[in-house]
Parts: C-alpha cells; structure tokens; sequence
C-alpha cells in the first residue's frame, strides 16, 4: 500500500551504501515489499544490514521478504525539528517496531495518522510504503500504521 508523502520534502534522499550492503533492502521497498536479512548458517534474522552474522559469526547471509507486520515496542514524539526540512513539521511519532516473525528484529520508522494520537506499546502495526518517484534517484521509504483488526 502506498500513501501521499509523511514528512515535508527536503529531507535527505536515502539511497543504498557504496558498498551496496543494504541495497536488497532498497530495491525491496520500490517493489513494495520488505526484505530483512538471515543467516543461511544457523537462521539468525538480524537488522541493520552486515556483512557476517551477529550470531554464529557466518559470512553465509542472505536477504528474506517479511510480512511486515509488527508490534510497537518503543516510540517518541518529536516537537522541535531535527532537520532544517522539518521546521514547521512538528510533532511527528516514530515507532521502534518488533517484528515477531522475523526473530524479534526492529525497525524504526513514523506511525502514520495525527501526530498527536495515543501511541500504544504492544499495538500492532503494519508497513506502509511510501514512493518517491520524483526523486533522483528514487526510493521507496517504510512508514507504519495502525493494523486493520
């Protein structure tokens, strides 16, 4: 699913590192779906993205698509800007999502919806992803917002 643009325009573009270690993850998001990282050795999921798992110390790690769905285990909610883009943007709600099915993983990102809503710890949540076609060159970021029950 998609949605119109969160946070003003402005901000730095993200793109995938030099050494293109995140990149499944960035061509995953324009595709709409959501890729984490698993060691093919021992099945450990990890985020962010590394070369050698956290675990069993393989360099045997691969890329998964995840439901991307998730719980909210921690958030804030900004008022003062953190980016000259932000100025007049205040507050906003980031999530820390925990994602069960991926090995207790999380993932930050904004909750969607009125900046000024409850946030309830434990709530569950989806992936929204929100293109930007315009931008060069493109990318796909991944809001979250209240699961449908």
């Amino acid at each position: 699913m998609t949605t119109a643009t969160y946070l003003r325009p402005g901000l730095p573009a993200p793109v995938a590192e030099n050494d293109a270690l995140d990149a499944p993850y960035w061509e995953g998001t324009r595709r709409g779906v959501l890729m984490v990282q698993r060691c093919k050795a021992c099945g450990t999921w990890q985020w962010g993205p590394e070369w050698i798992c956290h675990k069993c110390l393989s360099f045997d790690v691969g890329w998964q698509q995840v439901d991307g769905r998730g719980r909210i285990y921690s958030w804030e909610r900004p008022w003062h800007p953190v980016h000259p883009a932000l100025k007049e943007q205040g507050p906003y709600i980031v999530v820390l999502v925990e994602m069960p099915q991926a090995g207790g993983i999380r993932m930050l990102g904004n909750l969607l919806g009125d900046p000024k809503q409850e946030v309830r710890i434990g709530a569950e949540v989806e992936a929204v992803f929100e293109p930007h076609d315009e931008a060069k060159p493109p990318f796909t970021l991944v809001q979250w917002r209240y699961a449908a029950k």
